[in-house]
């Protein structure tokens, strides 16, 4: 069996950039899982490769019809967005690992859905002045800055990813992302690989 390791962290904290490092290599061969979204598409992504981009609409049918693994809907200036995973047969933990995206929230949903032995969570850190340097230099590339979206995105983490959340959650272990990236994507790469040889070592005895 399988595991899912479920990528966490506040706006600009660096996931995606270490998402792309992981998915790419070759020794964990680990799947994507690429979740859905009702925000409008930024500047140089994919429909099928960031997110599924959904309308409302098409969110509400999946959800009529139970195929809603987790979901998180935040209340930005241009109306609510939603963020969701579907099951919609893209995890098989027979088949393999598993590399995602998400919050603590998710996780919590995806680990009660698989069951708490096959989710591993990996937060990032990163202090909140470094964050919003980030958050400034990103949003200054779009063709059409949001500023007051990225504001209000820089406070929500802070309640998403509050002290409390994470303690409820269970989550104990931590990787920051203060300096070279390389070195935090380095880290998460040894605790993988241990992750995947315990499992193996289990399985095989």
């Amino acid at each position: 069996m399988g595991k899912i390791f479920l990528l966490m962290g506040k706006s600009t904290s660096g996931k995606d950039t270490i998402y792309k490092s992981l998915i790419q290599n070759d020794e964990f061969a680990l799947k994507k899982v690429v979740p859905y979204t009702t925000r409008p598409m930024r500047d140089g992504e994919t429909d099928g490769v960031q997110y599924f981009f959904k309308t409302e609409e098409e969110y509400l049918e999946l959800k009529n019809n139970k195929k809603i693994i987790e979901e998180r809907t935040y209340h930005t200036n241009y109306g609510p967005w939603r963020y969701f995973t579907a099951d919609d047969g893209q995890i098989d933990l027979i088949t393999g690992n598993y590399l995602m995206i998400g919050t603590v929230e998710s996780y919590c949903y995806i680990r009660d859905y698989f069951g708490k032995s096959f989710v591993e969570p990996i937060l990032i850190d990163v202090d909140a002045k470094i964050r919003l340097e980030r958050a400034m230099k990103r949003e200054e590339k779009q063709e059409h800055p949001k500023y007051d979206e990225m504001c209000r995105r820089f406070l929500a983490d802070e309640e998403d990813f509050s002290e409390d959340k994470i303690k409820e959650a269970g989550i104990k272990r931590r990787f920051f992302n203060n300096s070279a990236i390389e070195d935090c994507i380095e880290e998460i790469s040894g605790f993988i690989a241990e992750r995947i040889h315990s499992t193996k070592s289990i399985w095989n005895e």
